[in-house]
């Protein structure tokens, strides 16, 4: 069952209860898909490891697995692209979890109706309560019920940045010695 952040429309609803098995039994989760319109409609599936790190390759062979599924279903009927990606640094929070995940980083807030006269909500992650999702902002910590949410996620900062780092170079997935290997010019060429 996947909730209207992760799957907003009924065909994103369709789309995700096809694909997400898929994706799961490889060792990923479902983060989000979008089917796009345009001339070209866009179908854009963020995946990402639960334990989080997905990269380019995991990218490609879910976009494999996937187009097979969506061939053999085939619940678009008009020709569309295939975008696979990671949620990036300042990705979409969509699941429950991920508001406890990422508490104390800040995040931009929208619900789907108004609460005491807004929508927007931009403050600091302060967990989960039940529910609700608990977030520091200038007048002191609101819950949001969230399936009262429409839009939410990270703010791209500084300290987001360096913990994404830190926790990537953790993981090994980022190998510093690499960063020797890299040549610079020093511009002091004579004429």
């Amino acid at each position: 069952m996947t909730n209207d952040l992760i799957a907003k429309a009924a065909i994103d609803r369709r789309l995700a209860e096809i694909i997400t098995p898929v994706i799961e039994d490889m060792g990923f989760e479902l983060v989000r898909v979008r089917l796009m319109g345009g001339k070209l409609p866009l179908l854009q599936i963020m995946a990402d490891r639960p334990e989080g790190g997905i990269e380019v390759d995991d990218c490609a062979a879910i976009s494999t697995a996937v187009s097979a599924i969506l061939d053999v279903e085939d619940p678009v009927s008009d020709p569309y692209t295939l975008e696979v990606s990671s949620p990036g640094i300042d990705r979409p929070l969509t699941r429950l979890k991920d508001f406890e995940e990422f508490e104390g980083y800040e995040a931009k807030i929208e619900t789907a109706e108004s609460i005491d006269g807004r929508k927007r909500f931009k403050g600091v992650l302060a967990g989960v309560e039940g529910d609700e999702v608990m977030l520091n902002v200038a007048e002191g910590t609101i819950g949001l019920r969230f399936d009262w949410l429409s839009e939410a996620k990270l703010v791209l900062t500084d300290e987001l940045i360096r913990e994404m780092l830190r926790a990537r170079k953790a993981a090994g997935v980022i190998d510093e010695t690499d960063f020797d290997a890299i040549e610079t010019d020093s511009g002091s060429e004579e004429d």
